[in-house]
């Protein structure tokens, strides 16, 4: 029970009625909760949660880095997936709730190490405490005599403990030493450099960007915001800042493994590429692969995958060439690289054409129909379901180029037609002509610009040094103290003390350390 003072006029012996305890009130509350979020136990709390959160990122696909994919999983998925994105499950690292995890931790972090710094330095320009009254009763302890007085044999004592970087203080009949303080260096350093770390990641996802596009072989890319399938800046970020660089495909080549449980993975993928870092600067070469990305004033270019570009040359009805060139299709299967596409012919008259297409890199007859038994083309078709009408392009509604509104489409008779390399096929109806003349690859790209990159390496660098300080470097303390003994000789006693020996070496250490300590001041037993 506590006493109420705030009403009396002295604080002297006259007993008061007692009170209810006193409200912590707004101050209070926010002391406590400032303590509680400023513990050690509540960042490691936190940063398990960060860690718990970025588990989603790596099991479901993203939009930054594979909008393609995610495209896939709705229509895969097409209940679990929306109730997934109420959550940004597909956006994790951009999601409001990763980043309040983020923010509570660089602030709990901030919190906690700047004061135990504070602290630190103060405790390190501290004199070492002095020897306690018994020094047997430590840990390890010895004792030895000598003939030396006992300042002699206490200022022989302090060099050998100086000489072995001990930090010695000597007062009165004994001398204090102790060592290892850069074990709590090492980790103020190491949570200093989380903290810059953290910084850094927040600083370059604020005033970087990154950006998608997939670009067919034979095509190029100019860095600017209306080139990019998808663009994601920074808060800070402004389209001012762009580096003016630009890239062609002019060739891909992709192998994939042929035998045993792998077979169908990639085994290489190279996209042969020139690119300008400037309008008016020399064209230079650069061979982009999965782990070897193109860096141009810091932004870095980087391989994300491939897939199917097949070309078709469509006439309409009026013996017009509506349409002449690649289409891309996406990849409906990783392993077979079985491709789906939509070719959208608004050229065309009198009406509209449009095709839903399957692409077989390697086509192979099944009992359920054609199928791709390898990703690599080696026998390719596509399969055609023909429309015509209207594509509904003209009321400026924005449309995916990769689904089709069939409202206002008419399904023109016939069932589906499979082409090989430069087959046609007549529409009936007198509509048009499709021609499959070939294929190409295309390229999936991603753009991104970090400019904390370097600054997060340096500090997980820093951060490195400083939990390894923190590991191995072990915090103990000695104490010696000489007194003159009955018969005039004088007593030499020495205790030891660890806070952190998990490998029992510090009994070694101090054996060998008065040993050097007993042969120093010249003792006789």
């Amino acid at each position: 029970m506590s006493t109420d003072l705030t009403d009396r006029d002295d604080l002297d012996t006259v007993p008061q009625a007692p009170k209810g305890p006193p409200g912590l009130g707004v101050l209070g509350w926010l002391r406590w909760f400032w303590r509680q979020l400023t513990s050690m136990r509540t960042a490691l709390v936190l940063l398990f949660l960060l860690a718990l959160a970025s588990v989603p990122g790596s099991l479901l696909p993203q939009r930054g880095p594979e909008p393609g994919k995610v495209e896939q999983y709705f229509t895969q998925h097409p209940d679990l997936a929306p109730v997934l994105d109420k959550f940004s499950l597909f956006d994790v690292f951009a999601a409001p709730w990763f980043a309040a995890v983020y923010l509570l931790l660089f602030i709990s972090l901030a919190g906690c190490v700047f004061p135990r710094s504070w602290h630190h330095l103060k405790v390190m320009r501290a004199r070492p405490p002095k020897a306690p009254r018994n020094l047997s009763r430590l840990p390890e302890s010895a004792r030895w005599t000598t003939g030396l007085s006992p300042d002699e044999a206490l200022e022989k004592v302090r060099a050998v403990l100086r000489s072995k970087r001990f930090r010695v203080d000597v007062a009165d009949d004994s001398v204090a030493a102790e060592k290892g303080y850069l074990r709590e260096t090492g980790n103020l350093v190491f949570h200093i450099a989380l903290l810059g770390l953290l910084l850094a990641i927040g600083l370059g996802g604020s005033l970087g960007y990154k950006g998608n596009v997939l670009v067919t072989e034979g095509d190029g890319f100019a860095n600017t915001v209306a080139s990019y399938d998808r663009f994601e800046p920074g808060r800070s970020f402004s389209d001012d800042r762009l580096q003016p660089f630009s890239f062609h495909v002019n060739d891909y080549k992709a192998t994939y493994i042929t035998s045993g449980e792998q077979r169908g993975q990639p085994a290489t993928q190279v996209a042969d590429v020139t690119y300008k870092t400037a309008p008016d600067a020399p064209t230079e070469h650069h061979r982009l692969k999965v782990n070897n990305p193109l860096d141009v004033d810091g932004a870095k270019v980087y391989l994300l995958g491939n897939g199917y570009a097949p070309t078709f040359k469509v006439t309409d009805g009026k013996g017009n060439v509506a349409m002449n060139g690649p289409t891309a299709f996406m990849n409906a299967d990783a392993k077979t690289m079985t491709s789906e596409g939509v070719i959208k012919v608004p050229d065309a008259e009198p009406d509209q054409l449009a095709f839903l297409g399957v692409f077989l890199p390697t086509t192979v007859k099944t009992k359920n129909g054609l199928a791709s038994a390898y990703p690599g083309a080696l026998n390719p078709t596509v399969t055609l379901l023909s429309f015509k009408g209207d594509l509904g392009l003209d009321n400026g509604t924005p449309q995916s180029v990769y689904q089709l509104n069939t409202n206002k489409l008419q399904k023109i008779k016939g069932a589906a037609r499979t082409l090989r390399p430069g087959d046609s096929y007549k529409l009936p109806g007198g509509a048009g002509t499709v021609q499959f003349t070939g294929y190409r690859h295309w390229v999936s790209i991603a753009v991104t610009y970090d400019p904390g990159r370097v600054p997060a390496l340096c500090a997980a660098i820093v951060a490195i040094f400083g939990l390894l300080g923190g590991l191995l470097i072990r915090r103990r303390r000695v104490w010696v103290r000489a007194t003159r003994g009955e018969d005039g000789r004088t007593v030499v006693e020495a205790g030891g003390l660890t806070r952190t020996d998990s490998g029992g070496t510090f009994s070694a250490e101090f054996e060998e350390l008065t040993t050097e300590l007993r042969s120093t001041s010249q003792g006789k037993e």
